[in-house]
Formats: structure tokens, sequence, C-alpha cells
């Protein structure tokens, strides 16, 4: 695999110094070149297939039609104006269909591949489409110039500014390979889902960095503020160690909801399996509990009955019991918001979908391209607020006051 890719890339090389490219002008001239070339071969591919013959395979021709020259086009792409040549048959019966007669925007042919990039297809199998739809040829590296497009916006979105306060934020990470230097590490994709003061979701960003850790985290949370958000009132995380230390160092006054399901997790850990089963069950009526008095005896029940037998698995849940108990003080509503983080979990079930097909991504870029487009086709489905979100809003209004700024 790293030989195929070192041979990629040494041709790409190859092909950038043959055309001098050194500046940034000199890459966009360089990829819009190579779009109009995808294009030309296209064109010319669907004349052959029109005549019934290629362009010297005159022993196959079986037509009084041939071949005429061109005509030149002015098109419109992703990367602005191209000139390309439009095959012409002597009897004027060739229609090209993938740039048709009054066609000026061929800009949806990159379109197309970025799209199936999207949906994770390989690079190899967006290589068939092409040529069985389209007749083009297009190798990695193409496909990589095509979609390297989508980097300065990336950027853009990574770095917009974002509303003042929000109501909840999901923290959460996901993990991927990817070759760096020769060598596959594990990277951690960082993400964040924030539900404004209007009851709607929005993914705040995604960053890739090392294995998770709190100290990236703060980072994460530190960019957040940077990009003008002053206020969280309620955030929900995992039980990673220092995470909730890095949340109030970078806002002092967010509540933390620790997720009960990582929670259970953590606590299972150290029971038996035969036991798993009778333990979870007596899990449910703490973070089932209607009120935190009927958690803790429920919590006191459990330590009776296990604590000779599975200490360590009690003892996390008095340990963590300030986080995990923040959910008591809410009504069912807001309860069921934020004492999981599944919101985020299912986002990034949709995230491996489209990511499932690659045992190791090239470089960060490449991996940061799929979770753009796929985050960009998940999100353009959440148009619609939180269900019984005024009710929601009144509650966060009396238990935060004025850090709740609603313009009525």
């Amino acid at each position: 695999m790293a030989r195929k890719e070192r041979k990629d890339n040494s041709k790409l090389r190859e092909m950038m110094a043959e055309y001098g490219v050194k500046t940034m002008e000199d890459v966009h001239n360089f990829v819009k070149m190579l779009t109009a070339e995808t294009i030309q071969t296209a064109l010319d591919a669907e004349l052959d297939e029109e005549l019934g013959y290629s362009k010297y395979d005159y022993k196959n021709k079986e037509t009084s039609n041939s071949r005429n020259g061109h005509s030149q086009k002015t098109v419109q792409g992703s990367f602005g104006e191209m000139e390309i040549e439009i095959p012409r048959d002597r009897e004027g019966e060739f229609e090209p269909q993938l740039v048709k007669k009054h066609q000026t925007d061929v800009s949806s042919i990159e379109d197309k591949v970025i799209f199936l990039y999207s949906q994770g297809v390989s690079t190899r199998d967006i290589q068939k489409t092409m040529r069985e739809m389209y007749g083009i040829e297009v190798d990695d590296s193409r496909v990589s110039k095509i979609t390297d497009k989508l980097l300065p916006v990336i950027r853009e979105w990574q770095e917009r500014p974002l509303q003042a306060v929000y109501a909840m934020v999901i923290l959460d990470a996901v993990h991927y390979s990817v070759r760096e230097n020769g060598i596959v590490t594990k990277k951690a994709a960082y993400v964040a889902i924030g539900t404004d003061l209007d009851g709607q979701k929005d993914v705040l960003g995604i960053w890739l960095g090392a294995t998770e850790s709190s100290k990236y985290w703060l980072n994460v949370l530190t960019g957040l503020k940077n990009r003008g958000v002053r206020d969280i009132l309620i955030a929900s995380v995992d039980g990673l160690s220092g995470f909730i230390d890095a949340i109030h160092t970078a806002f002092p006054n967010t509540e933390v909801q620790r997720c009960v399901i990582h929670q259970i997790r953590a606590s299972t850990r150290y029971v038996s399996y035969k036991d798993v089963k009778a333990f979870t069950a007596d899990l449910k009526p703490i973070y089932k509990a209607a009120t935190e008095d009927l958690a803790l005896q429920a919590l006191d029940d459990l330590e009776a009955k296990w604590t000779s037998k599975y200490a360590l698995g009690v003892k996390s849940w008095r340990a963590n019991w300030q986080e995990l108990s923040t959910m008591f003080k809410y009504p069912a509503e807001i309860r069921t918001l934020i004492y999981t983080t599944n919101a985020i979990e299912n986002f990034n079930r949709q995230l491996r979908k489209v990511t499932k097909t690659k045992s190791a991504f090239v470089s960060d870029d490449a991996l940061m391209k799929i979770l753009y487009l796929a985050t960009m086709d998940i999100t353009k489905k959440w148009t619609m607020p939180i269900k019984n979100w005024p009710m929601i809003l009144d509650h966060l209004v009396i238990y935060f006051g004025d850090r709740v700024n609603v313009k009525f």
C-alpha cells in the first residue's frame, strides 16, 4: 500500500514539476488544467461511443460518419473559467451528454466525485463509476485534487463565529487510523454538538488530535471561546479523566452531566459475566429515580447487595456522584437530553458508515474531508427544534436566570 502511495505521489510531483507548480496560483491553474483535461477525455470517449470506433481504429469502422475536428467552448468550473474542445462529427449528429450543447457550467462533474467521496466510496470505486458512467479516467491524484477544493471551505467552517450562549453541548471523540510518516497511528476526532437557545442542534466543530485527552479537550473548548461562545449552561461528557476540570477551566459556570451509559459500562468492567445482568438491573433504579434522594436510596441498596463482591464497581458510582446526579435537578424533558451522550454517539455511528471502507486514511486532510462531507449530509436533516423546546426553555430561564439571554 505504501509503495503504491509513493508511486502515485512521485507521478504527481513529476506532473507538478513539468507544469512549474510553485505558488498557490500555480496550484489553482494546475487543478483547472486537470479538470479541463478530464472533461476533454470524456467528451472524446463519448464521440468514440457514438461512432463505434476509436480515433485510429479504422478497421472497426462501420459508419459513414467520421470525426470533424473540434470547436472551442468556454465553460465555468469550480476553479473558474476554462477552455475545452468539443469534438464534432462530419454529419452533425453528435450531441455530447457530459457537456450539453448550451451548457456553460461543468462544476457538477466535480460535484459528482465529491458526492461519491462523501458516501465513503473508495478511490478505486470512484474511478470505476466515473469510467462506466462518463468514460472518464480519474486516478487517485485527481480524486484528491478535486476533493482538495474542500479544504479552505472546511477551514472556514471550523473558524466560523458561534453563538454566545448554548443551552447544552455534548462532547465526545471517535477514533480513526491515519498514516503519518509511513506509520499508521490512532487519531481522535473530537466532536462538539451544541443546542442553541432556539432548540436547534448544530455540530460546532470537529478537531483531529492525538489519542483523546483532557488537555486536547481544553484546546477545543478554548477554541469555542475564541469563536464567540461565552457560556454553556450544561455539558454532557463521558468519563475521561480530567475532562470535567478542562470544562470548568474554560467555562467555570457550566454544569456537567457525566454520561450514565459510560458509567454503567465502566462499573460493569469489574463484574463477572455471570452477574452482569443482575448488577445492571440493580443500577436501573438509580438513574431512573424521580429524585436524587430516591436515587441515593437505590445506590445504598446496590452497595449493600454488591460491595462485598464488586466493591470497585459500586465505588465508582459514589466517586462520580456529583456529576452523575446533575440531571436530578431538572424535569424529565431536560433530563433525557443530558443524561447520556447518545445523540453524539448516533452522530458518530453515521460517520462510521462512510469511513468503514478505510482501514487507514492517507492523511489528516483525507480524513477531515470525509468527516466534513458526512457532517454536512447529516446536519442538513436537523431542521426542526428539539421537541417541547418552549417548555424546556422556560425551565432553563428559571434555573439559569440572566445567563439565558433570550430576546422576547
